[in-house]
């Protein structure tokens, strides 16, 4: 594709590396922001730096947040005695919009994928472990909130496994969320239902 200017693209350049946009549709969103006011521009280029220089990650949950401890783990209307194991941030938040689950979340911030060269250490596992051993029964239930798949199927045998020593009762959410599918793109009714609905999950 042949651009009138070397800044358009690289601005395209850049914007395409965002999932979901291609060449073309980074080339309609460059020359939008050149036709909107610079004040505009700027407030976005502004939100983004302020996003990624300030941004903080939960030190009990790893979830997203402005401060050291996330609104969530600093609730005390929240059940500390329940954990729900998800991927990222956005399972956080969809399992949120249900309305349907009061206790804390565990952010693992991916999942078990050897293809992908990501292993256990390369995820939030053992603060995971830690929470439940340092919480000295504090935590009655783990609920394993992972996308059915063959990755979060592995995620979630593997956890079971370093959790199985602890007096702690392990679940999972109900198979109301399609084999393959991924928790942030379930209605709210079903991924509700589904957190309702858990099943004890073996340890052995």
């Amino acid at each position: 594709m042949e651009y009138p200017s070397k800044l358009i693209e690289q601005a395209v350049e850049e914007i395409s590396k965002l999932p979901g946009i291609g060449k073309k549709t980074a080339l309609r969103l460059a020359l939008y922001l050149l036709k909107e006011s610079e004040d505009q521009t700027l407030a976005l280029s502004h939100a983004l730096n302020e996003l990624r220089q300030n941004i903080r990650y939960c030190k009990y949950c790893h979830n997203i947040s402005d401060d050291d401890v996330c609104n969530i783990c600093a609730s005390h209307r929240r059940d500390k005695s329940i954990i729900c194991v998800v991927e990222d941030t956005r399972d956080v938040m969809a399992i949120e919009n249900t309305s349907q689950y009061t206790g804390l979340y565990h952010v693992l911030g991916g999942v078990i994928s050897p293809i992908e060269g990501v292993g256990p250490s390369d995820l939030n596992i053992d603060a995971l472990v830690n929470r439940v051993k340092d919480a000295q029964g504090g935590v009655k239930e783990v609920i394993f909130a992972l996308s059915s798949t063959m990755e979060g199927d592995t995620t979630t045998f593997y956890l079971t496994k370093k959790l199985k020593e602890y007096q702690v009762s392990l679940s999972t959410i109900a198979r109301g969320i399609p084999i393959g599918g991924e928790l942030e793109y379930a209605d709210e009714i079903t991924l509700g239902r589904s957190i309702l609905s858990r099943t004890a999950y073996a340890k052995d």
